[in-house]
């Protein structure tokens, strides 16, 4: 036999072989039931709202305290808050539910967004945030672990009941005083900024048998700076201040303070008028509380006075 039939019957034969091996593959995998990672990599995904970190009661939420998180849709409890772009279930599904199988929403495919949904989804968080943004500046109410779901129960949202609980710092107090636009620089006082309490206060004039028009009626007046660098909750019942808002008019001033500020404080309303210092964002370091001999002085209900006579005339020299 030639060689080149040879290396030709060598070739057809390993041809053979080889075809026959691929075959037999195609009809093995054909048959093979799918795994658990390619029967989960279909099906349809959500975006989970999560914390990014460990989250303690008392945390003010912001843009990186939260996170996105894909989940499949069957596992996504209703509670949870998700981005919109995919339809989950907006609640569980009885055993014995005899209903018809759910549509699929508009602008998605078997449960999945469509390209026109996730564009349109895609420009609505450039332009307003998204859903993330809805909670920042929520306060936590419970602590929250790193890639927890955020649920409605674990946290309070601006303008819900019990925001200002849970946004006050652990131990400190909050109380309301009466302001009015002079009082409140003008009204620029805004929540969140930082403010000295001033008292102004009448002296007494015991001017007991002095001639009517005499120096010591004229009625004396003292100030004084009495709690300085105390945070402003809110004015009035807003708690916070609008993106465009420059100015806020209101009648009250709720202040963040300490149980024993909170007496001197009340004492500083009963014994004349309060008005609020707004501090520059540079000067917001400093301690914060009464000013050091501000209490001796508020609890000094009567001033010292001193009765002097000239010409058999007598004259009251109040010693503040």
């Amino acid at each position: 036999m030639k060689p080149a039939r040879i290396a030709v019957i060598c070739i057809a034969a390993v041809a053979a072989i080889g075809l026959a091996l691929v075959v037999r593959a195609m009809g093995s995998s054909s048959n093979a039931p799918a795994t658990p990672a390619a029967a989960a990599d279909t099906q349809p995904k959500a975006r989970v709202l999560v914390a990014a970190h460990d989250l303690a009661p008392g945390k003010k939420l912001t843009e990186a305290d939260l996170d996105w998180k894909e989940m499949p849709v069957a596992e996504v409890n209703p509670l949870y808050i998700t981005d919109g772009s995919t339809p989950v279930p907006a609640k569980p599904v009885e055993a014995d539910a005899k209903a018809a199988p759910a549509k699929p929403a508009a602008g998605t495919v078997e449960g999945q967004p469509s390209a026109v949904a996730k564009v349109a989804r895609a420009a609505n968080d450039i332009a307003t945030g998204g859903a993330k943004a809805d909670y920042v500046g929520s306060v936590v109410r419970e602590p929250i672990l790193a890639g927890e779901p955020i649920v409605a129960r674990k946290i309070v949202r601006a303008g819900d009941s019990g925001y200002m609980a849970a946004y006050l710092e652990p131990g400190m107090r909050a109380m309301a005083i009466r302001v009015t636009v002079e009082t409140a620089a003008g009204g620029f006082i805004l929540p969140g900024d930082r403010v000295d309490v001033v008292l102004t206060r009448q002296l007494d004039n015991n001017n007991n048998g002095a001639t009517e028009g005499a120096a010591s009626d004229r009625a004396k007046h003292a100030t004084g700076t009495v709690l300085e660098n105390l945070k402003v909750l809110a004015v009035d019942q807003t708690t916070r201040a609008g993106d465009d808002e420059q100015s806020v008019v209101g009648a009250t001033a709720t202040l963040e303070v300490t149980p024993k500020d909170a007496e001197l404080l009340a004492l500083a309303k009963a014994e004349g008028e309060l008005s609020l210092v707004l501090r520059s964002y540079a000067d917001t370091a400093g301690p914060s509380g009464a000013v050091r001999g501000a209490q001796r002085a508020a609890v000094a209900a009567r001033n010292t006075s001193v009765r002097v006579y000239r010409g058999g005339a007598p004259e009251v020299v109040t010693i503040p």
